[in-house]
Protein backbone atom coordinates (compact mmCIF):
# COMPACT_ATOMS: atom_id res chain seq x y z
CA UNK A 1 0.00 0.00 0.00
CA UNK A 2 1.25 3.63 -1.14
CA UNK A 3 2.49 5.96 1.63
CA UNK A 4 0.95 9.06 2.60
CA UNK A 5 1.04 12.17 0.23
CA UNK A 6 1.68 15.82 0.80
CA UNK A 7 -1.66 17.32 -0.70
CA UNK A 8 -1.47 20.64 -2.83
CA UNK A 9 -3.89 23.09 -3.04
CA UNK A 10 -3.87 26.39 -5.14
CA UNK A 11 -6.89 28.35 -6.00
CA UNK A 12 -7.23 30.01 -9.32
CA UNK A 13 -5.96 33.02 -10.16
CA UNK A 14 -4.93 34.76 -13.53
CA UNK A 15 -1.62 35.16 -12.17
CA UNK A 16 0.57 31.89 -11.65
CA UNK A 17 2.43 31.59 -7.87
CA UNK A 18 6.27 32.39 -8.34
CA UNK A 19 7.95 28.71 -7.86
CA UNK A 20 11.58 29.80 -6.96
CA UNK A 21 13.37 30.78 -4.03
CA UNK A 22 13.78 33.85 -2.29
CA UNK A 23 17.67 34.05 -3.17
CA UNK A 24 16.82 33.35 -6.62
CA UNK A 25 14.42 36.23 -6.71
CA UNK A 26 16.90 38.55 -5.22
CA UNK A 27 19.08 37.62 -8.02
CA UNK A 28 16.54 38.31 -10.44
CA UNK A 29 15.64 41.83 -9.62
CA UNK A 30 19.31 42.65 -8.65
CA UNK A 31 19.88 41.81 -12.44
CA UNK A 32 16.79 44.17 -13.48
CA UNK A 33 18.02 46.82 -11.13
CA UNK A 34 21.13 46.77 -9.95
CA UNK A 35 21.30 50.56 -9.81
CA UNK A 36 17.86 51.13 -8.09
CA UNK A 37 17.94 51.79 -4.59
CA UNK A 38 17.00 48.90 -2.73
CA UNK A 39 16.84 49.86 0.61
CA UNK A 40 17.36 53.07 3.01
CA UNK A 41 17.64 53.29 7.04
CA UNK A 42 17.55 56.43 7.67
CA UNK A 43 18.35 56.35 11.74
CA UNK A 44 21.48 54.41 10.70
CA UNK A 45 22.36 56.75 7.51
CA UNK A 46 22.45 53.45 5.36
CA UNK A 47 21.88 53.43 1.51
CA UNK A 48 21.69 50.35 -0.38
CA UNK A 49 21.35 49.99 -4.43
CA UNK A 50 20.53 46.53 -5.37
CA UNK A 51 23.58 45.83 -6.33
CA UNK A 52 24.94 47.02 -3.04
CA UNK A 53 22.69 44.89 -1.10
CA UNK A 54 22.93 41.69 -3.30
CA UNK A 55 27.01 41.89 -2.73
CA UNK A 56 26.52 42.89 1.19
CA UNK A 57 23.73 39.38 1.40
CA UNK A 58 25.98 37.67 -0.40
CA UNK A 59 28.90 38.04 2.10
CA UNK A 60 26.51 37.82 5.41
CA UNK A 61 25.58 34.01 3.85
CA UNK A 62 29.19 33.18 3.09
CA UNK A 63 30.54 34.15 6.31
CA UNK A 64 27.39 32.08 8.48
CA UNK A 65 28.23 29.13 6.34
CA UNK A 66 32.45 29.91 7.05
CA UNK A 67 31.67 30.00 11.22
CA UNK A 68 30.17 26.01 10.51
CA UNK A 69 25.67 26.86 9.94
CA UNK A 70 24.58 24.42 7.89
CA UNK A 71 21.50 24.49 5.82
CA UNK A 72 18.10 23.32 8.13
CA UNK A 73 20.13 25.84 11.40
CA UNK A 74 17.79 27.71 12.80
CA UNK A 75 19.55 31.52 13.69
CA UNK A 76 16.94 33.68 15.84
CA UNK A 77 17.25 37.45 15.10
CA UNK A 78 16.18 39.51 18.00
CA UNK A 79 16.39 42.94 17.26
CA UNK A 80 14.00 46.15 16.24
CA UNK A 81 14.31 47.62 12.47
CA UNK A 82 17.56 48.03 10.68
CA UNK A 83 20.08 47.55 7.53
CA UNK A 84 21.17 44.49 9.24
CA UNK A 85 18.16 42.91 10.11
CA UNK A 86 17.19 42.82 6.39
CA UNK A 87 21.17 41.49 5.61
CA UNK A 88 20.30 38.65 7.79
CA UNK A 89 16.50 37.56 6.84
CA UNK A 90 17.96 37.57 2.78
CA UNK A 91 21.06 35.98 3.76
CA UNK A 92 19.93 33.44 5.87
CA UNK A 93 17.65 32.41 2.61
CA UNK A 94 20.16 31.87 0.58
CA UNK A 95 22.39 29.58 2.66
CA UNK A 96 19.15 27.35 3.51
CA UNK A 97 19.47 28.78 7.16
CA UNK A 98 15.66 29.19 8.75
CA UNK A 99 15.28 32.36 10.24
CA UNK A 100 13.30 32.55 13.48
CA UNK A 101 12.18 35.99 14.41
CA UNK A 102 11.88 37.06 18.17
CA UNK A 103 10.01 39.87 19.36
CA UNK A 104 11.69 42.94 20.25
CA UNK A 105 9.63 43.55 23.35
CA UNK A 106 10.48 39.39 25.14
CA UNK A 107 12.03 39.16 28.50
CA UNK A 108 14.35 36.80 29.60
CA UNK A 109 11.87 33.55 29.80
CA UNK A 110 10.29 34.76 26.72
CA UNK A 111 13.49 34.68 24.88
CA UNK A 112 14.55 31.26 26.48
CA UNK A 113 11.41 29.63 25.43
CA UNK A 114 11.70 30.88 21.87
CA UNK A 115 15.27 29.85 21.35
CA UNK A 116 14.86 25.91 22.69
CA UNK A 117 11.77 26.00 21.06
CA UNK A 118 13.28 26.20 17.61
CA UNK A 119 16.46 24.90 18.67
CA UNK A 120 18.86 27.83 17.60
CA UNK A 121 22.53 27.13 17.07
CA UNK A 122 22.76 31.39 16.83
CA UNK A 123 21.33 34.54 17.77
CA UNK A 124 21.99 37.52 16.15
CA UNK A 125 20.93 40.46 18.36
CA UNK A 126 20.60 44.13 18.93
CA UNK A 127 22.73 45.92 22.25
CA UNK A 128 19.25 47.44 23.36
CA UNK A 129 15.76 48.87 22.89
CA UNK A 130 14.10 51.13 25.16
CA UNK A 131 13.91 49.87 28.37
CA UNK A 132 15.58 46.42 26.78
CA UNK A 133 19.10 45.48 27.70
CA UNK A 134 19.39 42.60 25.36
CA UNK A 135 23.05 42.14 26.22
CA UNK A 136 22.19 41.87 30.32
CA UNK A 137 19.56 39.40 29.12
CA UNK A 138 21.42 37.84 27.69
CA UNK A 139 24.14 37.27 30.10
CA UNK A 140 21.41 36.29 32.88
CA UNK A 141 20.04 33.93 30.86
CA UNK A 142 23.40 32.46 29.43
CA UNK A 143 26.16 33.41 32.18
CA UNK A 144 28.37 31.16 30.86
CA UNK A 145 29.23 33.39 28.14
CA UNK A 146 31.19 35.53 29.78
CA UNK A 147 33.79 33.04 29.70
CA UNK A 148 33.02 31.30 26.35
CA UNK A 149 35.39 31.79 23.06
CA UNK A 150 32.80 33.82 20.14
CA UNK A 151 31.07 31.05 18.71
CA UNK A 152 32.37 28.15 21.55
CA UNK A 153 28.97 28.92 24.21
CA UNK A 154 27.51 25.90 25.69
CA UNK A 155 24.90 27.49 28.41
CA UNK A 156 23.02 24.89 30.51
CA UNK A 157 19.68 26.63 29.83
CA UNK A 158 20.37 27.20 26.30
CA UNK A 159 21.59 24.18 24.98
CA UNK A 160 21.80 24.64 21.11
CA UNK A 161 22.95 28.21 21.05
CA UNK A 162 26.71 28.47 19.94
CA UNK A 163 27.15 31.47 18.09
CA UNK A 164 25.81 35.35 19.87
CA UNK A 165 26.21 38.00 17.37
CA UNK A 166 25.64 41.53 18.26
CA UNK A 167 24.59 44.05 15.63
CA UNK A 168 27.03 46.67 15.77
CA UNK A 169 30.51 46.95 17.86
CA UNK A 170 30.98 44.76 20.67
CA UNK A 171 33.52 44.17 23.30
CA UNK A 172 31.88 41.23 25.58
CA UNK A 173 33.28 38.21 26.39
CA UNK A 174 31.58 35.54 24.16
CA UNK A 175 29.91 37.85 21.87
CA UNK A 176 30.81 38.10 18.05
CA UNK A 177 30.34 41.40 15.97
CA UNK A 178 27.74 41.13 13.21
CA UNK A 179 30.09 43.01 11.00
CA UNK A 180 33.07 40.98 11.35
CA UNK A 181 30.55 37.86 9.63
CA UNK A 182 31.21 38.90 6.52
CA UNK A 183 35.25 38.72 7.44
CA UNK A 184 35.34 35.38 7.89
CA UNK A 185 34.10 33.69 4.74
CA UNK A 186 36.91 32.62 2.32
CA UNK A 187 36.48 30.79 -1.13
CA UNK A 188 35.82 27.97 -0.15
CA UNK A 189 32.63 28.90 1.46
CA UNK A 190 31.76 30.80 -1.10
CA UNK A 191 31.75 27.85 -3.55
CA UNK A 192 29.79 26.57 -0.78
CA UNK A 193 27.27 28.88 -0.84
CA UNK A 194 26.65 29.04 -4.84
CA UNK A 195 26.23 24.93 -4.26
CA UNK A 196 23.69 25.00 -1.43
CA UNK A 197 21.73 27.23 -3.58
CA UNK A 198 21.55 25.11 -6.19
CA UNK A 199 19.97 22.39 -3.81
CA UNK A 200 17.18 24.56 -2.31
CA UNK A 201 13.86 24.19 -3.58
CA UNK A 202 10.76 26.54 -2.79
CA UNK A 203 9.14 24.33 -0.84
CA UNK A 204 11.60 24.45 2.05
CA UNK A 205 11.20 25.90 5.41
CA UNK A 206 12.84 29.15 5.61
CA UNK A 207 11.42 30.52 8.55
CA UNK A 208 9.80 30.37 11.64
CA UNK A 209 7.38 33.04 13.35
CA UNK A 210 5.79 33.06 16.62
CA UNK A 211 2.55 33.77 17.29
CA UNK A 212 1.23 35.61 19.94
CA UNK A 213 -0.04 32.67 22.43
CA UNK A 214 -2.83 34.46 23.76
CA UNK A 215 -4.90 31.04 24.54
CA UNK A 216 -1.04 29.37 25.58
CA UNK A 217 2.67 29.43 25.13
CA UNK A 218 3.50 30.59 21.71
CA UNK A 219 3.23 28.53 18.67
CA UNK A 220 5.94 28.95 15.86
CA UNK A 221 4.62 28.64 12.61
CA UNK A 222 7.02 27.15 10.06
CA UNK A 223 7.10 28.98 6.84
CA UNK A 224 9.00 28.02 3.24
CA UNK A 225 10.19 30.34 0.76
CA UNK A 226 6.87 29.54 -1.52
CA UNK A 227 4.65 31.12 1.53
CA UNK A 228 5.96 34.16 2.04
CA UNK A 229 7.78 35.23 -1.07
CA UNK A 230 4.57 34.93 -2.73
CA UNK A 231 2.41 36.55 0.11
CA UNK A 232 4.78 40.00 -0.41
CA UNK A 233 4.61 39.84 -3.93
CA UNK A 234 0.94 39.46 -3.96
CA UNK A 235 0.23 41.96 -1.78
CA UNK A 236 2.41 44.16 -3.46
CA UNK A 237 1.10 43.63 -6.49
CA UNK A 238 -2.15 44.55 -5.85
CA UNK A 239 -0.46 47.61 -4.89
CA UNK A 240 0.43 47.79 -8.12
CA UNK A 241 3.81 48.59 -6.67
CA UNK A 242 6.86 48.90 -9.79
CA UNK A 243 10.52 49.81 -8.89
CA UNK A 244 9.50 53.21 -9.22
CA UNK A 245 8.11 52.99 -5.46
CA UNK A 246 9.37 53.43 -2.20
CA UNK A 247 7.83 52.30 0.68
CA UNK A 248 8.13 53.37 4.38
CA UNK A 249 8.15 50.68 6.48
CA UNK A 250 7.34 51.71 10.26
CA UNK A 251 5.68 48.04 11.47
CA UNK A 252 7.91 45.80 13.31
CA UNK A 253 10.11 43.56 10.95
CA UNK A 254 10.14 40.58 13.37
CA UNK A 255 6.37 39.29 12.27
CA UNK A 256 5.12 39.29 8.34
CA UNK A 257 3.80 42.55 8.16
CA UNK A 258 7.58 44.07 7.82
CA UNK A 259 9.51 40.96 6.61
CA UNK A 260 7.23 39.82 4.43
CA UNK A 261 4.55 41.94 3.07
CA UNK A 262 7.01 44.57 3.60
CA UNK A 263 10.54 43.68 2.65
CA UNK A 264 9.77 41.04 0.48
CA UNK A 265 6.73 42.91 -1.22
CA UNK A 266 9.66 45.59 -2.18
CA UNK A 267 12.46 43.25 -3.40
CA UNK A 268 10.02 40.64 -5.73
CA UNK A 269 8.98 43.92 -7.15
CA UNK A 270 12.29 45.81 -7.41
CA UNK A 271 10.68 49.06 -5.17
CA UNK A 272 12.80 50.58 -2.12
CA UNK A 273 12.24 49.66 1.26
CA UNK A 274 12.63 52.53 3.52
CA UNK A 275 13.07 52.29 7.33
CA UNK A 276 12.65 55.88 9.04
CA UNK A 277 13.07 54.52 13.01
CA UNK A 278 14.24 51.34 14.82
CA UNK A 279 10.51 51.55 15.87
CA UNK A 280 7.46 53.93 15.14
CA UNK A 281 7.50 57.45 15.70
CA UNK A 282 4.79 59.34 14.41
CA UNK A 283 7.23 62.41 14.18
Amino acid sequence: MAGPELSYVCGTSDTPLKYQTIGAMLEETTKKYSDREALVSCHQGVRYTYGDLSSKVNEVASGLLALGLEPGDRLGIWSPNCAEWVLTQLATAKAGIILVTINPAYRVSELEYALNKAGCRALVHADCFKTSDYVGMIKELAPEIETAAPGKLKAAKLPDLEFVIAIGETTNSGFMAFDDIASTRYEASGMMLKAIERTLTPDDAINIQFTSGTTGFPKGATLTHHNILNNGYFVAGRQRFTERDRLCIPVPLYHCFGMVMGVLGCVSHGACMIFSDEAFDAT
